[in-house]
């Protein structure tokens, strides 16, 4: 169950079919070989990006003398203004659909980054496996979550031209909106974890 309510958390943060559309977009017109490599090297980066921040995430933030609590707290008043946009902003395939259009390393941006291991994916992954609160294994449990979600994206990718006929642009939007309420509530929990933590309440 709680690999099922992580697995559920960071689908919602990462938003795998709100990636149809700037994948799509940002393919247009390229082979299907071409495509199938893309979304391979994206889905590749993407899990090497938040594994990293997983494994050194709290290294860095010590070697800059930053309480974890205080990460906390700024955390997830990003994330919690992230899943804001979600919800009332462009959205995410909107949001991103933009940033297709002059990019060369398709791959990496901004599939890569910020469409899949976006800022509040990062965050999240940070969050979701510190060491004081989590054990390895959990940690562990949590990375396996993440890369089952990368995968999900890896398959709808692969799929985006059935996915992006099924559901269009704006069901994409309509199911990025729903994700972060979701987002949202997990943000001011965080918040009030951090809060909580910093001054021993």
């Amino acid at each position: 169950m709680e690999f099922v309510t992580t697995f559920l958390f960071f689908f919602a943060v990462i938003d795998p079919i709100g990636t149809v559309p700037v994948f799509v977009a940002v393919t247009e017109g390229l082979d299907r070989a071409t495509k199938r490599a893309i979304a391979i090297k994206a889905t590749v980066f993407s899990a090497l990006i938040l594994v990293f921040f997983i494994v050194a995430g709290e290294f860095v933030l010590r070697a800059v003398a930053v309480p974890l609590e205080a990460f906390q707290i700024f955390g997830g008043s990003v994330l919690f203004l992230f899943a804001l946009t979600m919800i009332f902003g462009e959205g995410k395939p909107e949001g991103e659909l933009r940033l297709a259009e002059d990019s060369h390393e398709k791959a990496i941006y901004p599939l890569a980054m910020p469409s899949i291991a976006g800022p509040g994916a990062i965050v999240a992954a940070m969050l979701s496996t510190k060491n004081a609160d989590y054990t390895v294994a959990e940690q562990l449990q949590t990375t396996g979550s993440i890369i089952a979600v990368l995968l999900c994206v890896l398959i709808l990718l692969l799929g985006s031209s059935w996915v992006d006929r099924l559901l269009g642009k704006a069901g994409a939007g309509l199911v990025s909106r729903i994700m972060g309420l979701i987002f949202g509530s997990v943000a001011v929990s965080n918040i009030l974890q951090g809060i909580s933590g910093y001054f021993s309440l």
